[in-house]
């Protein structure tokens, strides 16, 4: 390099916002020292310089997944503009894998880290919590895939448990409950009903680490103990649970190989979700150039698995290929084998879809296209014979509660979720967001223009 060359690459240019007035302003993606990098000026509020991921190696593999989007129907007319015009405006590019209800805003937790300040608020009735379902239902086609019901804390609602029966009545292909386990510890009873709801359901625990010092930094408060209780209750009643954590540099980002063993060596613990923080919410200090990125997990995990898992075992999510990033394990001899070591996903990239409902008989085909979507939670029999290639037995002449056994001992799944804060957004990415927020108005909101614009209503179009 001669002294007139610039000292990056220039990747592409978007559009992103300003993290101080949230004006939408031109952006550049570059590549320096094999990193990625947003850059953006504000006129008001001037330069920022932000990371996007920490292997731009992995940052450019994740173009070739990128699909045609899935339809859904639309709630708004385009009048400003990309993001302000949520939603779903006829310029989002993907449906929803997943659609989220925050059912409370009441939470017996204060987390310096929590992206919606929850803490004090009121209650969702179960008459509007219904009318919202049915309405994510309709924006769907009656195709909808995941429910989440969270908050809040969610257990904190005097009718959580109908609430997740209503959601299993409904035409949701799963239902996850997202809570921090507080009252599942306190109370078994709590374990029990749920442990009742076999099938189509599952907890996403919020799950840190293991140590004290981990969970006051990010939830205010010892929790270790806590977290173990409530996964020996949900175990003891046969609950499938999902460790959902979030990742802070210097905080928790040197247990995520210990997180991983964790999970796999735990009855019952059917996957992990790992996080990276967003600078959102109630965080104040923040880094935007030091901070995980997603790529940033997946080198973790791979240097401190013990050869578990390889970065090579992670495929980018094809609904949103920048942004998650995802890997499933299955049992034989009584050991976790990543699927991407018997399958090339990538070699069957032309027929990998954004649903987990699909035609073609072919088996290899069933496998990487009920597999690599985020609404894929491996309890259906469709999705159990998806996994029919590594499985020496025919899942069809399993009963319901061995086939739901099987899947729950058998099968494991890591997902690494990137969501974007006024420093890393992305219009581009942003379009392609499959996480919604449905709101009381009958909308469906993209999760992080939802957090960052709406939910609060810090942007005033």
């Amino acid at each position: 390099m001669n002294d007139r060359d610039r000292g990056y690459i220039f990747h592409r240019l978007t559009e992103s916002l300003c993290p101080n007035c949230l004006k939408k302003i031109v952006a550049k993606i570059i590549i320096e020292e094999g990193r990625v990098y947003m850059t953006k000026k504000c006129e008001e509020h001037g330069n920022f310089k932000c990371l996007i991921e920490e292997d731009a190696e992995y940052y450019l593999s994740t173009d070739k997944y990128n699909k045609p989007g899935t339809k859904c129907k639309i709630q708004t007319e385009i009048k400003k503009g990309c993001p302000y015009d949520c939603g779903i405006c006829p310029d989002h590019e993907q449906y929803s894998c997943i659609n989220l209800i925050d059912i409370t805003e009441k939470c017996n937790l204060g987390c310096p880290t929590c992206y919606a300040s929850s803490g004090q608020g009121s209650d969702l009735s179960l008459d509007k919590i219904e009318k919202m379902m049915d309405f994510a239902i309709d924006s769907e086609y009656d195709n909808a895939e995941i429910l989440q019901i969270s908050g809040g804390e969610p257990t904190m609602h005097p009718e959580f448990i109908e609430i997740i029966k209503l959601a299993k009545e409904k035409k949701f292909k799963y239902v996850m409950l997202n809570t921090n386990g507080i009252k599942i510890a306190e109370d078994e009873t709590i374990a029990k009903k749920l442990g009742e709801l076999k099938g189509r359901f599952e907890v996403y625990l919020q799950f840190d680490g293991f140590r004290d010092s981990v969970y006051k930094h990010f939830r205010g408060r010892d929790m270790v103990e806590i977290k173990r209780k409530a996964i020996r209750n949900l175990a003891k009643w046969a609950v499938p649970i999902t460790l959902v954590v979030t990742v802070e540099k210097g905080v928790n980002d040197k247990e995520l190989g210990d997180i991983v063993r964790f999970g796999l060596e735990t009855k019952y613990i059917r996957g992990i979700n790992f996080q990276p923080v967003t600078f959102s919410g109630r965080i104040s200090k923040v880094d935007p150039i030091d901070r995980v990125t997603l790529s940033g997990v997946i080198n973790r995990i791979e240097d401190q698995s013990k050869g578990i898992l390889k970065k090579s075992d992670f495929i980018p999510l094809p609904c949103h290929p920048d942004k998650i990033s995802i890997t499933y394990l299955f049992k034989e001899k009584d050991k976790f084998e990543p699927i991407t070591r018997k399958i090339d996903v990538a070699k069957y990239l032309s027929i990998m879809n954004n649903t987990i409902y699909f035609k073609t008989p072919d088996l290899i085909r069933e496998s990487v296209k009920g597999l690599w979507s985020a609404s894929t939670v491996m309890s259906s029999i469709k999705s159990f014979k998806d996994f029919s290639c590594c499985v020496p037995l025919r899942p069809e002449l399993l009963s319901k509660e061995e086939r739901i056994k099987f899947v729950d001992e058998n099968t494991f799944r890591i997902s690494i979720v990137q969501f974007m804060d006024g420093y890393n957004f992305d219009i581009k990415s942003i379009k392609q967001d499959c996480v919604h927020f449905l709101t009381e108005d009958f909308k469906k909101i993209p999760f992080s223009s939802y957090n960052l614009l709406y939910r609060n209503k810090t942007y005033d179009k």
